[in-house]
């Protein structure tokens, strides 16, 4: 991997790591639906406008049912459930829950394909169940009221996450590009209930709103467009790695900007889920395979 390519993935890292730290700061106040809302529409606008720029067609038509699946678990949902989770839980341990999402697709895939999980993806397992006990476990926002709840709700946003994996696979061969413009307008249309059943809570601020905004623009819209470019020339398996850097990026912002705690149980807790992930996926750094070549 070259050292620009290199950078773009640390960025997409940190990106993506500030989601949690943006849900953290506006959940509370605008609630999950209007923020989710918010986030879909920044995104699909910032997307509509990049597709116009590149000359990408989206194929409305004849997709649309492929794209609402995947807007609906792939962003409203899962977005939804975050966001919800955020108004309890810190960025931190939302960030280490979300780093669960491979194994969930790697176990989602397992079951639909009727194969047993070898002995490598099972230890996998154990160990990101042991990730997660121990940062829930000793972390003190797991004291707080509906915290218990809240975590539920982001592993099954995460599970979420390993459904839309799983179906990209079997679904029709889309354009990348195309799968994340459309996939916004449809997580667009299915959030709108959402607006009814979580009433914005407080008056934002430009704070909250700036956070809303970079949320939808940058951490979905930008975010994409990194990524997809990154699966273009470095293939998926280099471009998985920033499945393991996300959680680091998320403890970072979530001490530095909210002052969260940062004990040993978050780093361990976040060192065996990256782990347990790693065996699941069954991912090899590229530098380790190219010296077993």
């Amino acid at each position: 991997m070259s050292t620009a390519n290199l950078l773009r993935l640390i960025l997409l890292a940190a990106i993506w790591g500030g989601s949690f730290l943006f849900m953290r700061i506006a959940a509370p106040v605008l609630g999950p639906g209007v923020l989710i809302e918010y986030r879909v529409v920044f995104a699909a606008l910032f997307l509509a406008a990049m597709a116009l720029l590149l000359k990408k067609p989206l194929g409305w038509r004849r997709h649309w049912k492929h794209y609402f699946v995947l807007g609906f678990f792939n962003s409203a949902l899962p977005f939804l459930l975050f966001a919800w989770s955020a108004r309890t839980l810190s960025a931190s341990v939302l960030s280490v829950l979300n780093a669960t999402a491979p194994m969930w697709g790697a176990l989602i895939g397992a079951v639909w394909q009727r194969q047993m999980v070898s002995a490598r993806v099972l230890l996998g397992l154990v160990l990101g169940t042991v990730g997660v006990a121990l940062l829930v476990g000793f972390d003190h926002v797991s004291s707080r009221d509906g915290a218990g709840f809240a975590i539920a709700a982001a592993l099954f946003a995460a599970f979420n996450y390993g459904i839309a994996t799983t179906y990209a696979k079997a679904a029709p061969a889309v354009e990348p590009f195309a799968n994340a413009h459309g996939s916004m307008w449809a997580a667009a249309i299915l959030t709108l209930p959402a607006l009814l059943l979580f009433p914005q809570p407080g008056e934002p601020t430009m704070g909250i709103m700036a956070a809303a905004l970079a949320l939808g623009i940058l951490c979905s819209g930008v975010a994409y467009l990194l990524y997809y470019g990154l699966v273009r020339d470095v293939g998926p398996t280099s471009a998985l790695t920033v499945t393991f850097l996300n959680p680091l990026f998320g403890i970072l912002w979530g001490a530095l900007f909210l002052h969260e705690v940062v004990g040993w149980y978050t780093v361990a807790g976040a060192a065996i889920v990256i782990v347990g992930t790693a065996l699941v996926t069954g991912y090899r750094p590229p530098f380790l395979k190219q010296k077993a070549a």
